[in-house]
Order: C-alpha cells, then structure tokens, then sequence
C-alpha cells in the first residue's frame, strides 16, 4: 500500500487519528451511517441505535480502535486488517457499498470535529487511507 499512500500523505494520519476527541467522536460516524441509510440497520437489529446508545458507543469505539491499528500498519494493512476482513466477508456479509458510506460518514465527523486541521491535504490523505482500508476489507469477498 506503500506506493497508494505516499510518504507525506501517511504522516498526516496518526495526528489527526490520535487527536484527543476521537474517542469521544467514535459512535457519530458509525450512527450517521444507520441512521440515514436504513438497509444499514438489518446488520444490527438487535442494536438500540438511539442517540447515546451503549451499543452504539461499543461499536463507534470498535470502529476507531481498527482504524487505529489500520493507521499504525499503514504499510500493511492486509496483514492488520485480515481478521476484520474475514468477519466481514464470510460471518457478517456485509455489503461492501457499506464500507464507502461509513468512509464518508467519518470524514464529514472528522471535518466538522477539526476544522482548522481538516486541509485539503489531509482530507486527501484521508480519502485514500479509508479507500485503501476499504479495499483490504472487501478484498476477501472475492
């Protein structure tokens, strides 16, 4: 993935991942992405998705800390993300059109949570981690 995500542009990601309200901002981006696009929800019926859920908050955080690895094993997220991509594929079947929606829905969170930070540079450097973290995942549905 090294050659996908050039130097500059995967230094610009443990800073704005590691930033202090991520934990905090976890859930948003999981939630606005059941919330507005029903056919999400059949994924989790047994999940209250209302606002400040304990299962939504469980899961947000799910979210954030494999995206926290992700951004730690940039330079091998096969590896990182094998298991993850495993479950989706085979256990969950989730579709994979989700993984693109919940890469926008995080960053609109990340955007509106850091705007000052949020340059073009780094909404690049985004945008092509969560593509390549959404390749890896869909990669096993092959």
């Amino acid at each position: 993935w090294c050659c996908l995500l050039l130097t500059r542009a995967t230094s610009r990601l443990p800073g704005m991942w590691l930033a202090p309200t991520v934990p905090t901002m976890a859930p948003r981006p999981w939630r606005g992405c059941s919330c507005p696009s029903p056919p999400t929800k059949t994924y989790f019926p047994h999940f209250d998705l209302s606002h400040g859920s304990a299962q939504v908050k469980a899961h947000g955080k799910k979210v954030a800390d494999a995206l926290g690895n992700a951004v730690a094993h940039v330079d091998d997220l096969a590896t990182a993300l094998s298991a993850l991509s495993d479950l989706h594929a085979h256990k969950l079947r989730v579709d994979p059109v989700n993984f693109k929606l919940l890469s926008h829905c995080l960053l609109v969170t990340l955007a509106s949570h850091h705007p000052a930070e949020f340059t073009p540079a780094v909404h690049a450097s985004l945008d092509k981690f969560f593509a390549a973290v959404s390749t890896v995942l869909t990669s096993k549905y092959r």
